[in-house]
């Protein structure tokens, strides 16, 4: 019969596609992961992986197995950690993911609190951008991502944390800053700086204002948040910092003038994990501990 020793040598060649590697990843000889790997193929009757000597790749197949694979030892592994929540002690890791625009300003505040509760817990963090967090999630690397929305989640489970509004963020001086009525069509007459393709902050930011025009193709497209602070520094443009960044202090330091902007549609930031784990319950705790956590964080003095 497949056993679970099978399915996790499989998952370990798929994720390094080298026998060796996966072999250490497993803690085992690469002659008793080979062997394991052979044993499930002729349990199926079916290749799993082509061999040569240059490379290994999964078949087709291979792959549905994997991913299926990878749903049963996560389900195995949550069995103990479910015994451990059902016996008051909560060990092991927990690994969270979050997207850059969020992770780094309010995970460092909410980790306090979330040693506090459960101090046996060991939490790991990934900062990924959203479509490869839920991808993530659904395949059992993440047991929880912090995202923003909308975006397309499928059926994993949601919280709502708190609504991210904006800030724009220009030199100092400039004809937008202060302005009590931004519009979109403002804005679309300053050259707007965003983050590159892949954030979702790109797309929410261009969905703040309804008569929001994108900027043009050639137009600069920043990797982080604090690249683009000092493209506008420079005074090269204009951009949307998320309250949330503001209110961390990731404008300290720079010298821009930033005006809040209450008109603009905010983002809703969101605590996720896949609608079958059986830790919902505490994932519901650590929702409302990420909200004790912005709620401490004051509003930047604009």
């Amino acid at each position: 019969m497949t056993t679970l020793r099978q399915l996790r040598f499989l998952v370990a060649l798929s994720d390094t596609l080298n026998f060796s590697r996966a072999a250490e990843m497993c803690h085992v000889t690469q002659p008793t992961l080979s062997s394991g790997i052979k044993e499930l193929e002729d349990h199926l009757g079916v290749p799993l992986a082509e061999r040569s000597k240059q490379a290994v790749m999964m078949t087709r197949l291979g792959e549905e197995i994997v991913r299926r694979a990878r749903v049963v030892l996560n389900d195995v592994a949550d069995i103990a950690t479910l015994a451990q929540e059902h016996a008051g002690q909560v060990r092991g890791d927990l690994r969270l993911g979050a997207i850059p625009t969020i992770g780094p300003f309010l995970v460092p505040r909410a980790l306090p609190l979330l040693r506090q509760r459960w101090p046996d817990q060991h939490i790991f963090l990934r900062e990924e951008l959203t479509e490869t967090l839920v991808e993530g999630l659904i395949a059992g690397r993440l047991d929880l991502i912090l995202i923003a929305l909308p975006h397309p989640v499928g059926t994993i489970a949601t919280e709502m944390l708190f609504e991210d509004g904006y800030q724009l963020a220009t030199p100092l001086g400039h004809a937008l800053a202060e302005d009590p009525a931004v519009t979109g069509a403002k804005l679309a007459e300053s050259k707007l700086l965003l983050l590159e393709k892949g954030h979702c902050l790109q797309r929410h930011a261009l969905q703040a204002y309804r008569d929001m025009a994108a900027p043009a193709g050639d137009a600069f497209a920043a990797t982080s948040l604090p690249t683009l602070m000092s493209m506008v520094e420079e005074g090269l443009g204009i951009t949307l910092l998320p309250q949330l960044a503001v209110d961390a202090g990731i404008a300290r330091g720079h010298d821009l003038a930033l005006t809040p902007l209450p008109g603009a549609c905010p983002r809703r930031v969101v605590l996720a994990w896949r609608a079958t784990s059986p830790h919902a319950d505490r994932f519901h705790q650590i929702a409302a501990i990420f909200r004790r956590a912005r709620d401490t964080m004051h509003p930047t003095p604009t």
